[in-house]
């Protein structure tokens, strides 16, 4: 009997901001910043290299490709053949571009920059063409690499027929250095090019007819806007003592015009077909991080463990680690040094989360609502208690010992790059947060985590005398079981939500609005790291799953609503982190003694996509049919077909780490 195969082309949910060759650190920062807080909670805005777009299989989870400022030659150097080809195959078959003055260079048919200064002169033609004439500049004098001598605030003239998006701003001023114009743009509106802006003022080049600062540029299916100023710089980021006093009067310039530079830069998402957020994201501040525990015993008794790697300076103790800074602290203490640690220098512009100092407040007792409103601790030990005591394996450690905090950086940030910390926390230890700032993915991803997402981290004690029975790569497969099963048992009714196992730790969800389509979308990304210390590898377990959150993809309210029915148990993030924690200590405790036996197995493949799918190699270009998962090293299991999809024989064994299953196109991806 056929079974239906799943389709899996979910949404596009990913921002991707070249950051490699060519690029300026502060052109990325400023991109990564903008952006952020334009397109969250819809996007994930994510940095990637040139080997990133080269090799791995982005364009059909990509809405938008920016190419920041910086130096073109770099990325020509980087990107062209293949990585041209990629990109403009992107753009040709639906995708969006974004270029910012060197990537508004790059994206035109021609770049003419400084021509007859023989020292920074650019003259060629470019790949990927998307503005079908040349690309001229600077349209000002003055410019200098990696200095603030040839910048200014020129105004622009925005075109309202051609955006329509939103509150568009009739003029602004937009930091510029070293950008072009696009020559006699006005004459390529038969093919496809409209002017978004233009420049008002006189120009230090012949700019042909008109003036165009801004362009926007249909590309086959897809569209290209190009820019020559930087309408994604914000001028909280930009330091006065850079340049002299004139550069000081642009930076208050830019200053007055923030809001007219935001709406234009979200008329141009937004007539990319992007999904722009109603108001702009604010940058949140690092909250406290408040430790407790099941037994409140072993909050005192964690502290006691951290003395030997504890610093005293007064009256204050930190612990100062690889990556971040912590303090020490017991409810309702604080002082005026410690508040200003806790606070960054510009709280409304680009923030080193790393440099803050990071506050743990220790608790004797369970904390109250008040001190944590989004986190209900007493809800959540109640059901780990409840859960413990029907566990089969006796669980008992999983979650017992809790750090939560309103806003961090990352759950997996905080106790894997933090290696001092890390070896002194007992198993099960778990971190969990409402909002994270910097969250971390597989590979070049990163899981987007608006409000209402679960967010947690577990650190995992894996002995090296299992290594053998029950090697540390199958944690991720527990883990992913775990979330599965952990919602399938959440409460009566939720065993008939559709939720299934991506090889090799991913968790997708047939989408509840059309489930006829049998089209499954992303609800839940993992992210295991581990390292050898002494007699064990200790993994850090990072989870995050929507919850209550409908953006980007869908959430378990939506799921339990459609397949559960109106008397389906509301989600709580509470009940829900002790439900997932008590199945994953479960399935851990067998997997000590039996490895990843039969039953395993069987458990496995009862929630797994992908039996009997049909992929292509991308080696040699044969086809092959998924026949599983190796019980030693979890390895994904192929078989080849030849003639009339026949066997032949042959077996491909790929391993997760140094492949990616790349089942939108039906591709095994041989990483290089």
């Amino acid at each position: 009997m056929a079974t239906a195969k799943p389709n899996l082309n979910g949404k596009k949910v990913n921002v991707l901001v070249y950051s490699g060759n060519g690029t300026t650190v502060e052109s990325v920062r400023q991109c990564l910043y903008s952006l952020r807080r334009l397109l969250a909670p819809h996007y994930a805005v994510i940095p990637v290299t040139a080997d990133m777009l080269i090799k791995e299989p982005w364009t059909l989870t990509c809405a938008l490709l920016v190419i920041p400022g910086g130096a073109d030659l770099g990325y020509c150097r980087s990107l062209n053949g293949v990585g041209n080809r990629r990109i403009e195959q992107f753009v040709r078959r639906g995708g969006a571009y974004l270029g910012f003055c060197a990537g508004a260079y790059y994206g035109s048919k021609r770049c003419e920059f400084e021509v007859g200064d023989k020292t920074m002169q650019v003259i060629g033609d470019r790949e990927l063409a998307f503005f079908p004439g040349v690309c001229r500049g600077g349209a000002f004098p003055g410019f200098v690499y990696h200095s603030e001598s040839g910048a200014r605030a020129p105004e622009l003239k925005v075109s309202k027929e051609a955006l329509t998006a939103g509150i568009v701003p009739a003029k602004f001023r937009s930091y510029y250095n070293g950008g072009g114009v696009f020559v006699d743009a006005l004459l390529y509106a038969e093919k496809g090019v409209e002017v978004l802006a233009e420049y008002t003022e006189e120009l230090n080049v012949d700019a042909g007819l008109g003036a165009a600062a801004v362009v926007y540029c249909k590309v086959g299916e897809g569209a290209a806007i190009l820019t020559g100023p930087h309408p994604e710089f914000a001028a909280v980021n930009l330091d006065k003592s850079a340049g002299g006093p004139e550069y000081a009067r642009i930076v208050d310039a830019l200053a007055e015009d923030d809001r007219a530079r935001t709406d234009f830069l979200k008329a141009c998402l937004g007539k990319l077909g992007l999904q722009v957020a109603q108001s702009t994201t604010t940058v949140p501040s690092l909250s406290s991080m408040h430790l407790s525990a099941l037994n409140p015993a072993d909050t005192a008794q964690i502290v006691s463990s951290l003395q030997e790697i504890i610093t005293t300076e007064g009256e204050e103790e930190y612990v100062k680690d690889e990556n971040d800074t912590f303090r020490i602290e017991k409810p309702g203490t604080w002082s005026f040094n410690a508040l200003g640690e806790s606070l960054p220098e510009r709280p409304e512009g680009i923030v080193d989360y790393n440099a803050i100092t990071k506050r743990i407040v220790v608790h004797d007792e369970v904390p109250s609502t008040k001190t944590t409103p989004y986190f209900n601790h007493n809800a959540y030990y109640s059901n780990l208690r409840r859960y413990q005591s029907l566990s089969k394996e006796g669980a008992s450690e999983f979650g017992s010992t809790l750090m939560y905090g309103e806003v961090v950086t990352s759950t997996n940030t905080v106790l894997e790059k933090n290696p001092k910390l890390l070896r002194k926390l007992p198993q099960g230890f778990t971190l969990s947060a409402t909002t994270q700032v910097a969250g971390r993915g597989r590979g070049s991803n990163i899981w987007v985590s608006p409000a209402g997402a679960l967010i947690f981290s577990t650190v995992l004690r894996h002995p090296m005398e299992k290594m053998q029975s029950a090697p540390v790569v199958f944690i991720q497969y527990l883990a992913a079981m775990a979330v599965v099963q952990g919602i399938k048992s959440y409460d009566e009714g939720f065993d008939s939500i559709p939720v299934k196992l991506k090889w090799p730790n991913d968790v997708y969800a047939l989408d509840p609005q059309q489930p006829e389509k049998q089209q499954y979308t992303k609800i839940c990304g993992i992210l295991v790291n581990s390292q050898l210390s002494s007699n064990e590898y200790v993994s850090v377990v990072g989870i995050g799953l929507n919850a209550t959150n409908a953006s980007p993809t869908t959430s378990l309210n939506a799921l339990a609503a459609r397949f559960v029915g109106p008397k389906a148990a509301p989600i709580g993030l509470e009940k829900l982190l002790a439900r997932i924690l008590t199945t994953l200590e479960e399935l851990y405790t067998r997997f000590l003694y039996t490895g990843f036996d039969r039953g395993f197995e069987e458990m496995y493949y009862n929630d797994w996509l992908h039996m009997h799918q049909v992929v292509t190699l991308e080696e040699g270009g044969a086809r092959a049919r998924i026949k599983g998962i190796t019980r030693d090293y979890g390895l994904l299991l192929a078989e080849e077909l030849g003639w009339d999809d026949r066997p032949t024989g042959r077996i491909w064994q790929l391993q997760s780490d140094s492949n990616s299953f790349d089942f939108f196109r039906g591709l095994v991806k041989r990483k290089v």
